[in-house]
């Protein structure tokens, strides 16, 4: 079966940021699912279990309400079933509902797509910046400003000045530098800063 345009953007933007396709359909705990699209993440989100329903253009049952609730929760209760550590999120492209939504964000995180930014994006290279970045963020790598208290030569300004203008003057500003800077080394380096900052706190109440 083939992508509708909307599918097929949406799919072609998540394969950019690292995610695999599943076939269609897929099997867990030996029932079949079968949505518009599935996919799961790698390395550092390797947990990550996407679904693509196409509530625009898609079929009879991705533009029923009731049917996509239906296999949305037994796909929640299979992988409770298999003991699966996947955290599940639920891509609706097109005219949702927002009671829809809302009922469906008690099984799993609800991420909804305007049909007509979809279709923006059509065309667009795999990895390329998409109109429906910020509404599917959650899923994308992240993507820090420089790492630099004044601006850059095109203007844009650092993590750190960001997050000083907005953070209160009690926050601990010793570790919010220690994360960001972490933080452009990725994982461990947000790991290995904060296990430091710990370690620093920690000395500094045995010597008090």
């Amino acid at each position: 079966m083939s992508d509708s345009v909307l599918v097929a953007a949406l799919v072609r933007r998540l394969k950019g940021a690292g995610y695999e396709r599943l076939t269609r359909p897929f099997r867990v705990a030996s029932v079949e699912f079968d949505f518009a699209a599935t996919l799961h993440g790698r390395g550092a989100r390797a947990l990550d279990l996407v679904i693509v329903v196409d509530a625009a253009t898609g079929t009879p049952d991705d533009r029923s309400s009731d049917d996509v609730r239906n296999r949305v929760e037994a796909l929640s209760r299979a992988l409770d079933v298999t003991g699966s550590r996947y955290t599940l999120t639920l891509v609706m492209v097109g005219a949702v509902l927002s009671d829809d939504a809302r009922a469906l964000s008690e099984t799993c995180r609800v991420l909804t797509v305007a049909a007509t930014a979809m279709q923006e994006a059509d065309g667009l290279a795999e990895g390329d910046e998409s109109p429906f970045d910020d509404q599917i963020r959650v899923l994308l790598p992240l993507r820090l400003p420089p790492d630099e208290h004044q601006p850059s030569a095109d203007g844009s300004i650092g993590t750190l000045a960001l997050l000083s203008a907005d953070l209160p003057q009690t926050v601990d500003q010793l570790l919010v530098q220690d994360l960001v800077r972490g933080a452009y080394r990725g994982e461990q380096g947000v790991r290995a800063a904060l296990g430091k900052r710990i370690d620093t706190v920690l000395g500094e109440l045995r010597l008090a």
